[in-house]
């Protein structure tokens, strides 16, 4: 899967379009997926790679939109640890994913 993320980034590089890249770079507790998972958002809010599906990884693809349009690299921390908004949280983590745009 991985290999699909670095395609896509260098087809975008290639074509001068950005896109935000979005890697998990630290969990606590129960996650879905582990340090170094990435996914990558487009402009038109495609996504290819995961980090995990669900809520956390929407919160994420949202960030990155705005990452796409600021330019400003974040950390965003996924806590999946409390149904908020009464959905049930399976793994009962949490990620601290690094979003960057790219391009």
């Amino acid at each position: 899967m991985s290999s699909d993320v670095y395609s896509i980034i260098k087809r975008a590089l290639e074509s001068g379009e950005p896109v935000a890249l979005a890697t998990v770079a630290r969990t606590r507790g129960s996650t879905p997926r582990k340090p170094g998972a990435k996914m990558v958002v487009r402009a038109d809010g495609s996504i290819a790679g995961t980090i995990g599906g669900g809520c956390g990884e929407g919160e994420v693809r949202l960030k990155a939109l705005e990452i796409l349009q600021t330019g400003c690299s974040e950390v965003v921390q996924v806590d999946l640890t409390n149904p908020l908004d009464g959905d049930d949280k399976i793994c009962g983590g949490v990620m601290d994913v690094f979003v960057e745009r790219i391009g």
